[in-house]
C-alpha cells in the first residue's frame, strides 16, 4: 500500500513538472512571466482600452463599480461644498426667502443622493438645481457630460470583453493526443480538431511550431527555438471547409524535424508542438486564433483516430464526438528512416543494375578440329 501511494504520488509530481514546463496549455494560454522590465507602468495606461480588455473578470468589475461609485461620491462631497458655502445646509438657519441652489439638502447624504440621481439621470423631482447659482449650474452640466463619458467607456468596455472571438476560440477543439501512423504510404504525425458550432470560421489556416532546446555550432543555447512545423489537409491548409471534424497531418519526411526520431526515442526528446488554427468568425467577422500544444507523452506512435464521421439512413450526416479522441493501434514502421530505406529498397528491385566490373571477352570461333 505504501509503496503505491509513493508511486502514485511520485507520478503526479512528474505530472506537475510537465505542466510547468509548457509554454502553452492545452486551453492555449501562454505560461509566460515577464521578468527586469525597464518600461514603466504607465505605458499600459497609454493604451488603457487594451489594458482594461485583457484584465480578468474580477479586476473588471472591480473598476467598473469603483468607477461609479468614486465618481457619485466625489460629486457629492462636491455638492456638499456648494451648499455649505452657500449656507443652505440647515445649521446655518437660513430664512423663509433663502433660495437655496440646490432644493432639499440637507446633509453630506443628501448630497451624495443628488449626485446619484444626476449622474445617471433617474431625476426623482425632490432635488432639483436652482438658478440661483452659476457654480452649481456649471457643476451639473461637468457631472452629467463626465457621467456619459464613464458610462460609455466601462459599458463599451465589459461589451467588447463578452464579444472577443476569443470565447469563439473556446468551441474550437483539438484531439487529446496527437498520433504518429501511415497515411497515404507515407509516415504522418496527424491531429484531429472540430467545430463545435454549425457556423463556420472563414478562411480558416493551420500551422504549427515545435519548440525545442538546440545548441549552435558557436556554441550558443538557444530555450525555445522555434521550428515551423507544416500541416495539411488533403483539401490543402488553406480555406478550409470546415463544417465537420478535420484530421490535420503533418508528412514526416528528410525535412522534418521528426524524420530523426523513433517510437523507442520518442518520450525521451524534449519539445513542445504548438499548433495554432487562424480564422474569421462568420457572425462578427472577427479574426480569431486558437492553441494547444502536445508534449512528447501525448504524442501516440502507432495509432490512428477512430472514424467520427458516420451516415444514418434518413440521409444526415452524424458526428460521433465519443471516438473524437480515441485511437486505434496500427502497424507502423517505428522511425521515418525504416520506412524511407525500405521504400527505397522496394524500388531498386524493380531495377536493374549494371556491374562495373563485370568484362565481356570475345571467343574466337574456329570450325577446324583436331583429331
Amino acid at each position: 500500500m505504501f509503496s503505491y501511494l509513493r508511486e502514485h504520488f511520485s507520478s503526479h509530481l512528474r505530472e506537475r513538472s510537465r505542466r510547468r514546463a509548457r509554454l502553452v496549455s492545452k486551453d492555449g494560454r501562454c505560461n509566460i512571466e515577464f521578468g527586469n522590465v525597464e518600461q514603466s507602468r504607465f505605458v499600459f495606461l497609454i493604451d488603457i482600452w487594451t489594458t482594461i480588455l485583457d484584465l480578468r473578470w474580477r479586476y473588471k468589475m472591480t473598476i467598473f463599480i469603483s468607477a461609479f461609485l468614486g465618481s457619485w461620491f466625489l460629486f457629492g462631497l462636491l455638492w456638499y461644498v456648494v451648499a455649505y458655502i452657500h449656507k443652505d445646509l440647515p445649521e446655518f438657519n437660513p430664512s423663509i426667502n433663502h433660495t437655496p441652489c440646490v432644493e432639499n439638502i440637507n446633509g453630506l447624504t443628501s448630497a451624495f443622493l443628488f449626485s446619484l440621481e444626476t449622474q445617471v439621470t433617474i431625476g426623482y423631482g425632490f432635488r432639483c438645481v436652482t438658478e440661483q447659482c452659476a457654480t452649481a449650474i456649471f457643476l451639473l452640466i461637468f457631472q452629467s457630460i463626465l457621467g456619459v463619458i464613464i458610462n460609455s467607456f466601462m459599458c463599451g468596455a465589459i461589451l467588447a470583453k463578452i464579444s472577443r472571438s476569443k470565447n469563439r476560440a473556446k468551441t474550437i477543439t483539438f484531439s487529446k493526443n496527437a498520433v504518429i501512423s501511415k497515411r497515404g504510404g507515407k509516415l504522418c504525425l496527424l491531429i484531429r480538431v472540430a467545430n463545435l458550432r454549425k457556423s463556420l470560421l472563414i478562411g480558416s489556416h493551420i500551422y504549427g511550431k515545435l519548440l525545442r532546446t538546440t545548441i549552435t555550432p558557436e556554441g550558443e543555447t538557444i530555450i525555445l527555438d522555434q521550428v515551423n512545423i507544416e500541416f495539411v489537409v488533403d483539401a490543402g491548409n488553406e480555406n478550409l471547409f470546415f463544417i465537420s471534424p478535420l484530421t490535420i497531418y503533418h508528412i514526416i519526411d528528410k525535412n522534418s524535424p521528426f524524420f530523426h526520431m523513433a517510437a523507442e526515442t520518442l518520450l525521451q526528446q524534449d519539445f513542445e508542438l504548438v499548433v495554432f488554427l487562424d480564422g474569421t468568425v462568420e457572425a462578427t467577422s472577427a479574426t480569431c486564433q486558437v492553441r494547444t500544444s502536445y508534449i512528447p507523452e501525448e504524442v501516440l506512435w502507432g495509432y490512428r483516430f477512430a472514424p467520427i464521421v458516420s451516415k444514418t439512413k434518413e440521409g444526415k450526416y452524424r458526428v460521433d464526438f465519443q471516438n473524437f479522441s480515441k485511437t486505434v493501434a496500427v502497424e507502423t514502421p517505428h522511425c521515418a528512416f525504416c520506412l524511407y530505406n525500405e521504400k527505397e529498397a522496394k524500388a531498386k528491385e524493380k531495377k536493374g543494375y549494371d556491374n562495373p566490373g563485370f568484362v565481356l571477352s570475345e571467343v574466337n570461333e574456329t570450325s577446324d578440329t583436331k583429331m
